[in-house]
């Protein structure tokens, strides 16, 4: 049978990086797995290549010797391995022992599907040693227990191992290496590369596009062999990250705060794709994973942000460019922004409430998308200076702030970015995203120089304000909608007024409003609004950046880390979950749960220091 477990003695989750540790039989073997997700180099964090480190160290004073063996398993090319067919090799790639494993089904062409919880089907899945004398193979799984009971990859071995009934038997990639440690050696190493190669990532409106890093013609070789080579110094660059984000984490939240964003920071990127367009420019398209499958959504984009606004505004670009695309095409015929722009990984034109061909304005979300595009572009214009996407896009945002104007101070009944709690009229934080997102239109004027039409923007936004105060005033808090003032809600949208300084809601009302929020959590945190007991993490968080009192920033974010320590719900780290019973309702792996760094954006922001510049067209 196979080898009995190590007990676990140690993890550690950072930014980058999961690291753990393993003891017995006298020694402690540490496993890192590594994501060079470092924002600021995006040929870098598009590089479809990581890292697995095992490195071993004797614990009783004793030599020892570890045989090291890691294999990969068809399911990381196919959809469903039942239906797939997984061949594989074994060579050299950019001269390094490699042991790869593709699906020749005859449905795996790319990009020939697309949807909800659905895997990559096509591409080439490689393991790889830098070990230069490891072994490899591909063979049936028994491999694991021929290595187990023998210590080699000799495929010739599999024929003594009895097959047990029942057991499934797809093939395996493997690798296995050896350690020599000794007290005074210290400790030994072994790096093992992942990769992937898809050829084409996303059909961008009809063009088969490859990942950022391929965009000049680079071949996945090469690509391999320039990361092979960066090892050493992207683990010192990768720890210092982790580290300077531990520390401001810390700085700005407490130690919840900071398990929060190493645990957030690989999923916020993890479900999107880099790509170049045909300038050259960056494009970063997400996937809507545990939803509906919809690639580039605009409310997935908006809670997303403060994690690229911080990092690197360009991803932010990278985010409106297709939906301005999208926007300027004859299909699409309305005066409000786009929901998305197609489905993973298609992106050839809006999905969302598309029934017969035909959009279902039933489905649409105008007010909700009219505002997430203006407060997304103002802020990345914030963000660095550069106001260029507003300039080359002002028909369109001028177009979407009218809507806003005409239909924004009360809206009607329509979704909003919460779809999964229903339609609702009269909904009081949906208005405050159309006002902030008529402040941050009128913002945009001012920087380019319409000083006249920013004022007339900006007086309509202060005046829809002063409305939305009275009519959502319910005293000691303000309401979910403005005919129940028994109701309540998160009033998240009022974030960017106050990261924007837009100053177009009263400051009494967000500590009213957070005094009353706190009075209403349960064990796992507050609750999206007074109709249920769940909650959204990325909304939360953006509600506890609405104050700088560190006491009740910790009273909003530690029942949220509470959550993910202890809940049952085994699961990538969902952003929908009951806060009663700790589990998870349904979404999972999401990029929006970038709004986790929201805290971290307005110290950023907020500071003196970061306030003396101001960018022109």
């Amino acid at each position: 049978g196979l080898l009995p477990a190590m007990p676990q003695i140690g993890l550690t989750v950072t930014a980058t990086r999961s690291i753990y540790c393993f003891a017995a039989a006298g020694i402690v073997l540490t496993v890192q797995f590594m994501a060079p997700l470092l924002p600021h180099d995006l040929d870098l964090a598009s590089r479809p290549v990581n890292y697995l480190a095992v490195s071993a160290a004797s614990r009783d004073g004793k030599s020892h010797t570890v045989e090291v063996y890691i294999d990969i398993t068809g399911s990381l090319c196919s959809d469903y391995l039942d239906k797939a067919e997984i061949t594989g090799q074994t060579g050299l790639l950019a001269g390094l022992p490699d042991a790869s494993l593709t699906n020749s089904a005859s449905d795996n062409q790319p990009l020939a599907s697309s949807g909800d919880n659905q895997r990559i089907n096509w591409g080439v899945v490689h393991l790889v040693s830098l070990d230069h004398e490891a072994q490899t193979c591909v063979a049936s799984n028994l491999l694991r227990l021929v290595f187990a009971e023998t210590g080699s990859l000799d495929p010739a071995n599999i024929a003594s191992i009895r097959h047990r009934p029942g057991q499934e038997s797809p093939f395996v990639a493997a690798v296995s290496t050896r350690l020599v440690i000794s007290p005074e050696s210290g400790t030994a190493e072994t790096v093992f590369l992942l990769a992937y190669d898809d050829g084409v990532s996303i059909d961008y409106f009809g063009r088969q596009t490859p990942a950022y890093c391929f965009r000049n013609g680079a071949s996945f070789e090469t690509i391999v062999r320039q990361a092979a080579a960066d090892y050493t110094d992207l683990s010192g660059r990768c720890q210092a990250f982790d580290d300077q984000l531990q520390a401001e984490s810390v700085q700005a939240g407490g130690t919840a705060y900071a398990a929060l964003t190493s645990l957030a920071f690989r999923q916020a990127f993890a479900a999107h794709k880099l790509i170049a367009d045909e300038q050259g420019d960056v494009v970063f398209l997400s996937k809507e994973c545990f939803s509906n499958g919809c690639i580039g959504t605009v409310d997935v984009s908006y809670p997303s942000i403060p994690i690229f606004l911080l990092y690197n505004p360009e991803l932010v670009r990278g985010l409106l460019r297709p939906i301005f695309r999208f926007a300027s095409l004859d299909v699409w015929p309305f005066d409000f922004a786009p929901h998305d722009v197609g489905q993973y990984p298609l992106a050839t034109g809006q999905v969302y409430g598309c029934r017969e061909g035909r959009y279902d304005l039933k489905y649409q979300m105008p007010v909700e998308e009219c505002g997430n595009m203006l407060i997304m572009t103002a802020a990345v214009c914030r963000a660095d200076g550069n106001y260029t996407i507003a300039t080359e896009n002002m028909d369109q945002l001028d177009r979407w702030a009218s809507y806003l104007l005409q239909y924004g101070q009360d809206p009607g009944e329509q979704l909003c970015t919460d779809d999964f709690a229903g339609h609702l009229a009269h909904n009081a934080n949906l208005a405050v995203k159309a006002i902030v997102g008529l402040g941050a239109y009128a913002q945009i004027l001012e920087h380019c120089d319409d000083k006249d039409k920013a004022a007339q923007i900006r007086a309509a936004a202060a005046k829809m304000a002063a409305i939305w105060d009275k009519d959502a005033d319910c005293g000691d808090h303000t309401a979910l909608t403005f005919d129940r003032p028994e109701t309540w809600s998160m009033k998240y949208n009022l974030l960017f007024d106050r990261l924007l300084q837009l100053d177009l809601f009263r400051l009494d009302l967000y500590a009213r409003d957070i005094d009353y929020w706190i009075s209403r959590q349960n064990r796992y945190g507050l609750p999206l609004d007074s109709r249920a007991s769940y909650t959204k993490t990325d909304w939360l968080v953006w509600c506890a950046a609405l104050t700088d009192d560190k006491a009740r920033i910790r009273a909003l974010l530690e029942p949220v880390y509470r959550y993910y320590h202890e809940t049952g719900s085994r699961v990538p780290m969902t952003d929908w979950y009951d806060t009663v019973t700790g589990r998870a309702i349904h979404f999972r792996n999401r990029t929006v749960i970038g709004g986790i760094f929201a805290l971290l954006l307005k110290d950023r922001w907020l500071l003196p220091a970061a306030l003396a510049g101001s960018g022109r067209c």
